[in-house]
């Protein structure tokens, strides 16, 4: 079962080191990243399966150096909830990342 990870920190440098640590720490992938407020809210969505999404999840929440402003991990994400995620992806082409949501299984 595929599962995705948010994670939102207050700026780009904590959200950074917070991606690191999740993909260091399971089999996840990053999906896409939005970032609002001027980049003083940077949120990071992750995939893979359930459990490795919540244990990197659960690292980043326990080890980043930034203070997690929120976080959730998501099971078998509707399609609907596919499709705003790959809306944010094709904001960042070179990462081609949107072909990657289609493709959610």
């Amino acid at each position: 079962m595929k599962a995705i990870g948010l994670i939102e920190l207050p700026n780009c440098t904590d959200a950074i080191e917070a991606l690191d640590i999740m993909l260091k720490t399971a089999d996840v992938r990053m999906l896409t990243w939005e970032k609002k407020l001027g980049g003083r809210l940077v949120t990071i969505i992750i995939q893979g399966e359930v459990s490795a999404v919540t244990e990197a999840v659960e690292a980043a929440k326990h080890r980043a150096v930034g203070k997690i402003v929120a976080s959730a991990v998501i099971a078998n994400p509707h399609e609907e909830t596919m499709k705003l995620v790959a809306v944010s992806a094709k904001k960042y082409p070179k990462l081609q990342q949107a072909d990657n949501i289609k493709n959610f299984e």
